[in-house]
C-alpha cells in the first residue's frame, strides 16, 4: 500500500515538473522526498499484508 502511495507521489512530482507547476509549500522536490520515504517505509516492512500465523 505505502508502494502504491509512493508511485502517485512519484507521478504527481513528474507532472509538477513537466508543468512547471509550484505550488509555495508543494514543490517537486517535496513530493519527491515524500516518495522515497514511502518507498524507505516499504523496504522496512511498514504497511504489507503480512500477517501472522496461527497455532492449531
Amino acid at each position: 500500500m505505502v508502494a502504491i502511495a509512493a508511485a502517485v507521489l512519484f507521478g504527481l512530482a513528474l507532472l509538477f515538473q513537466l508543468a512547471g507547476i509550484s505550488v509555495p509549500v508543494l514543490t517537486a522536490d517535496v513530493l519527491i522526498t515524500a516518495g522515497l520515504l514511502c518507498v524507505a517505509l516499504h523496504l522496512a516492512g511498514i504497511g504489507t499484508s503480512r500477517r501472522a500465523r496461527s497455532r492449531r
